[in-house]
């Protein structure tokens, strides 16, 4: 009778092993619930327990010195290293000591293989947004941009260095070490190579010069009149304040274009419509730097400061470390996934950078000649495209293929196999020009940062910066400020890439790069007696007087508040820089409500409306986060957006960018009568006054409700998050309580904000503060997974400690590896 129990044991113990070993749920499916409880190996071995010690005498066979890392009591690493080549081999085993998942997670985004690891997503939509990455040709960038950088021998040893560091940490892990999210995700890390590190690069690339709206202008143009046009999308805003201040004057170009004698007939003339649809970066992805001259700070010596807006990610986008040399001293943050200090500063300079937010993404229409796609029309003959098959592996599905044509002008990105993110029937074709495609060695530039001592050095190191173009500021301890606008550019003809071009004839192709001398730039010394800063948030670089076509669409509003502080300004300290650096201002309400106020029918608001009207009439125009003055601003502003757009673009079912916020404040300031006030689908002639007053009473059930649930205040109803690249909001930290917004200095947004915020003294003793939203480890178990959110959500900064290598007995430092060969 014995083997009746044996039997069910038997049948139980297989059933409970079966069930542990296997996947379960629909898209987004379970890991295999044996691996990820195991309390030998699974995800109970990533808690870290708080004060866990990390001191470790480690043997790296590729080193060529030794090297020391102590660690203070934020986990910042301070790495004092021989040479520049083990400091980079250091780095690496750091970067994937704490943040290996990100770092490769990242790259594999890059290369369009998400849904090799997460499945094909929601409505397929990870399959579509690999597809997108490989027809823009990332992995093929990224290899071009490999053998540009490895012609450089110093980038190159580093890059061997970087990539044998994160290997030396990956080759030794244990199953129970792996990193939480590669439990979640049943999967193990692949070898880390240099290619993964360009890829890295490239993605960057991508996320900061990757947005355009070629399809939507040109159903606009196609839709609207030509006057209309004018008045929706114009290039420039009255109010724009240049990087470059209005009135420099500029040397005739150096490179004379030719306009397509079709230009205006099959180019601006043409009525073409679009369907594709794009997957585009964060539109705001940009930031704020400015450097004031030492004759407007109280110390006498310059002061720099940078926030990048980037998207506010768990683990943190930023890895913030010490580098120590013979040759140098650099702190700052890096990025894991690339070598070297990004934004940061040595015992001689500092550096800071924003995005330039020039249009290098063009597209063109392409007139295959059969369904096959082997040849396209090109030049008066049919000629032949070049042809791959990509194939996208699937997690627990089917490889996909993707047939991909490239022409002259680039790959293929859609095409009628590919639609892209739209639901509508594609017929057309586009090949992609993207400037990030062509050979470069950025990391150069961040090569030479670490050691550079004048302003020579830095014209030298920006000298192989090409993409995305960036406004580098620079400072140093000899009282010189600059700041550089730099990229290789297109140079373009007046409107050439704002719409999608004819892809017929090479008269339409990029007739050369803009020279790196023709850049905006601005120096000042200590002989300056001008305004005594520069400063860039993103706005357009110069004025019209600049000879080359510059696009439209750059924001204005923070340019101009920080230009008038600045200017405003006199001896000035870190303090008030911290103070700017976290104004929530916001300047584009202070524009628009005296508008607001001027225009709306008070006798037509019952009593409790007029309540909300006053709180908006006494708001003190700072986007704070208990303030209830934006919220009303924001749903007012909103309908009136609406009421006054919504009749005209709604007769149409192409997808169309709306007018930026600026052009219709702009335009409602000149003109009272504006001609888009009026409702098109009324008899009526409707005036400012009255699309005013109905705005702010549409506004009122939106502002009830906002009360109702508590999100009344500013903080709750922008309800900011640091979340988790896998968007798991139990890996979040969710809610935060920061005030500021799109137009105001500190630009925190839902999901995007200050990745990192930065202030340097050039005293004789360097004096630097900073914060990031995140923390060092990328570990979610970790007490250091997200040490900073708090004190950066409120607005707060720690300072920077430069670490001397007299300095190992020093309190501050908690830990040490010490590194061999």
């Amino acid at each position: 009778m014995r083997i009746i129990p044996f039997l069910l044991s038997l049948i139980l113990t297989t059933g409970l092993i079966i069930c542990l070993n296997r996947q379960w749920g629909g898209l987004k499916k379970t890991p295999p619930f044996g691996q990820f409880l195991s309390p030998q190996h699974g995800f109970w071995q990533n808690a870290e327990p708080v004060g866990q010690h990390i001191d470790e005498q480690v043997s790296l066979p590729g080193l060529k010195g030794k090297g020391d890392v102590y660690f203070d009591e934020n986990l910042i690493p301070h790495v004092f290293a021989a040479s520049q080549n083990d400091a980079c081999y250091i780095q690496g085993y750091l970067h994937a000591k704490f943040r290996l998942w990100q770092m490769e997670f990242q790259t594999f985004a890059a290369a369009g293989r998400v849904s090799e690891f997460l499945g094909p997503g929601p409505d397929n939509n990870y399959i579509k947004y690999d597809r997108s990455m490989r027809r823009l040709g990332m992995v093929t960038a990224a290899r071009a941009a490999l053998a540009e950088m490895e012609k450089d021998s110093t980038v190159k040893a580093d890059c061997d260095a970087y990539t044998a560091g994160v290997n030396a940490y990956t080759s030794q892990l244990k199953a129970s070490e792996l990193p939480f999210e590669y439990k979640l995700l049943n999967y193990s890390p692949e070898p880390w190579t240099n290619l993964k590190t360009a890829l890295f690069v490239k993605y960057m690339a991508y996320d900061l010069a990757g947005h355009d709206n070629d399809f939507e202008m040109t159903n606009a143009r196609s839709f609207f009149s030509k006057e209309d046009f004018a008045k929706l999308y114009p290039e420039t805003q009255d109010s724009a304040d240049p990087i470059i201040p209005k009135g420099t004057h500029f040397q005739p170009p150096a490179l004379l274009l030719k306009e397509p004698a079709t230009v205006d007939s099959l180019y601006l003339g043409h009525p073409m419509t679009v369907t594709a649809a794009e997957s585009k970066p964060d539109k705001d992805n940009g930031s704020n730097n400015w450097a004031v001259s030492g004759k407007k700070t109280l110390s006498g010596r310059p002061i720099l400061c940078n926030d990048p807006h980037l998207s506010t990610n768990l683990p943190a986008i930023w890895y913030q470390m010490q580098i120590h040399t013979p040759d140098y001293n650099v702190y700052g943050v890096s990025f894991p996934g690339a070598p070297y200090v990004i934004i940061g500063f040595n015992d001689s300079c500092a550096w800071g950078i924003t995005n330039a937010e020039r249009d290098v993404r063009d597209y063109y229409s392409i007139k295959f000649k059969d369904e096959s796609r082997q040849e396209y029309w090109y030049n008066g003959k049919w000629v032949p495209a070049e042809m791959r098959v990509d194939t996208i592996l699937v997690k627990d599905g089917l490889p996909f293929y993707d047939s991909v044509a490239t022409t002259v002008f680039g790959p293929v990105m859609y095409d009628p196999t590919f639609p892209g993110f739209s639901d509508e029937t594609n017929t057309r074709s586009y090949a992609v020009h993207w400037k990030p495609a062509d050979p470069s060695n950025e990391l150069r530039t961040f090569s030479r940062f670490q050691s550079m001592r004048s302003y020579s050095d830095y014209k030298d190191a920006i000298l192989t910066f090409k993409s995305p173009g960036q406004n580098f500021a620079y400072a140093d301890k000899s009282g010189v400020v600059a700041i550089w606008q730099q990229g290789e550019f297109p140079a373009k003809w007046k409107e050439q890439g704002r719409f999608v071009m004819p892809g017929e004839d090479s008269s339409y192709l990029w007739q050369g790069n803009i020279k790196q001398e023709e850049n905006p730039t601005m120096l000042l010394d200590n002989d300056d007696n001008g305004r005594g800063f520069v400063s860039s948030a993103n706005q357009i670089p110069v004025d019209t007087t600049y000879p080359y076509y510059l696009g439209a669409g750059y924001p204005e509003y923070r340019g101009l508040i920080i230009n008038r502080k600045l200017s405003d300004m006199n001896s000035i300290t870190p303090a008030d820089m911290m103070t700017m650096q976290t104004c929530n201002y916001d300047i584009f309400a202070e524009m628009a409500r005296p508008l607001l106020l001027r225009n709306i029918h008070e006798a037509r608001l019952s009593e409790d409306e007029k309540n909300y009207l006053n709180i908006f009439r006494t708001w003190n125009l700072n986007d704070d986060p208990n303030e209830e003055g934006p919220v009303i601003f924001k749903y007012w502003w909103n309908h009136l957006t609406e009421d006054i757009y919504d009749d005209e673009f709604s007769k149409s079912s192409l997808e169309m960018m709306r007018p930026y916020e600026s052009t219709l404040l702009e335009a409602l300031l000149r003109d009272s009568a504006y001609s888009f006030i009026d409702n098109i689908n009324t008899a009526e002639k409707e005036t400012l006054q009255q699309v005013v007053t109905t705005a702010f009473l549409q506004a009122i059930p939106d502002l009830v409700a906002a009360a109702k649930d508590d999100k009344l205040t500013w903080a709750k109803n922008k309800d900011t998050w640091a979340r988790h690249l896998l968007q798991i909001p139990e890996l979040s930290r969710t809610h935060l309580p920061i005030g500021g917004g799109v137009h105001c200095i500190n630009a925190a947004k839902k999901l995007h904000g200050p990745s990192w915020r930065m202030i340097v003294q050039l005293t004789d003793k360097t004096e630097a503060y900073g914060i990031y939203p995140g923390g060092q480890s990328g570990n979610p178990g970790s007490p250091y997974y997200d040490t900073f959110v708090d004190k950066w959500a409120a607005g707060k900064y720690d300072p920077l400690w430069v670490m001397g290598p007299e300095e190992v007995k020093d309190q501050r430092v908690k830990w040490a590896m010490h590194f061999s060969n």
